[in-house]
Order: structure tokens, then C-alpha cells, then sequence
């Protein structure tokens, strides 16, 4: 009986506590309905957290029409086209009912196979439209740039040409300088 009442007292006070934390794990874990409650609160909030982070505000919605808009305005062949192809996917991707495997039966699959191969036409003609079109574009604004550079040699050669022959004074200016009347293209 060597020992200290006031340490005995405190390790009984510390088993109390940690018993009395026990008993509160264990009667969480009995109490199912509790629990459930916990996990349905815990995912509902995390997805209205999610929706909410996740659903855009009024201003991106309108901006993203204006945009979609401005492309459709733009570029009405290339939608025709994506509509379509989104609408045949969209065929595509709807099970067929038992009816209909009944009466159409092995037809059915030869249909989807040519529709599929007319799809895949569709989307390499589209494809192919599209690289035409920037194609296009591309040479545009080269054949731009190319007349855009020779009108300013032109200019440059012109205006080199005159002061040429407004400094000296006795010239009447028909020989250009050096390297000035070259003819390069671009």
C-alpha cells in the first residue's frame, strides 16, 4: 500500500473518461438510424455542393449562347453537319425494342451496318469540309500577306526613288540606288 491516493484518483478519473468514450463509440455504432442519417447528410450536402459549384450563373449561360449563336451564324454548313451526326450517334446509342427485333429481326443488323458506314461517310465528309475550309482560309491570307508585301515594296521603292531624286540636284532621277530596283518575290 505504498501508493498515492492522489495518483490513484487521477488514473481512476482517466479510465472514467476513457470508458465513458467507449460506451459513446459503441452506442453510435448500435444506433443504425443515427448513423444512416449521419452518411445521408454527409452525401446530400456534398452533392448540392457539387451542383452548386457546377451549375453555371445566368451571365455564363447567356455568354456561351451568344457564342454558340455567333458560331451557327458563322459556320451554318459545319452545324448542319454536327447536328446530324449528333442526332445519327444519338440513333445509334437508343436499344432497339423487342418488337422491333421481332418484325425487322436480322434486317435490323445489316440497316445498322450501313447506317453506321453512311455516318462514318458523313463524318470524314465532314472532317474533310472543315480542313477545305481552314485550308482555304490559310491561302487567303497568305495570297493577302503576298499583295500586301509587294505594295509595300512597291511603295518603299517609289518613295526611295523620290527622295533620290529631290536631294541631288542636278539628277533627273532615272537611275534608282543600288539594290533598290530589285524585282524578289516573297
Amino acid at each position: 500500500m505504498g501508493e498515492d491516493p492522489s495518483r490513484i484518483r487521477a488514473e481512476i478519473e482517466q479510465t472514467r473518461a476513457e470508458m465513458g468514450d467507449t460506451v459513446d463509440a459503441l452506442s453510435y455504432k448500435t444506433d443504425v438510424p443515427a448513423r444512416t442519417k449521419d452518411k445521408i447528410t454527409g452525401v446530400k450536402d456534398k452533392i448540392t455542393g457539387t451542383v452548386s459549384d457546377r451549375t453555371p450563373d445566368s451571365g455564363e449561360v447567356k455568354g456561351q449562347a451568344k457564342k454558340a449563336a455567333g458560331m451557327a451564324q458563322e459556320n451554318p454548313l459545319g452545324l448542319a453537319i454536327g447536328g446530324i451526326a449528333v442526332g445519327f450517334l444519338a440513333g445509334l446509342l437508343v436499344p432497339t425494342s423487342r418488337l422491333e427485333d421481332e418484325k425487322i429481326g436480322p434486317m435490323a443488323e445489316q440497316v445498322r451496318e450501313q447506317v453506321k458506314q453512311t455516318g462514318q461517310e458523313a463524318l470524314e465528309h465532314g472532317k474533310e469540309v472543315a480542313q477545305q475550309a481552314a485550308s482555304s482560309a490559310a491561302d487567303t491570307a497568305k495570297e493577302a500577306g503576298r499583295e500586301h508585301a509587294e505594295e509595300l515594296r512597291d511603295n518603299t521603292q517609289q518613295r526611295a526613288q523620290e527622295t533620290a531624286s529631290s536631294t541631288s540636284p542636278g539628277s533627273s532621277g532615272s537611275t534608282p540606288s543600288p539594290g533598290l530596283g530589285s524585282t524578289a518575290r516573297y
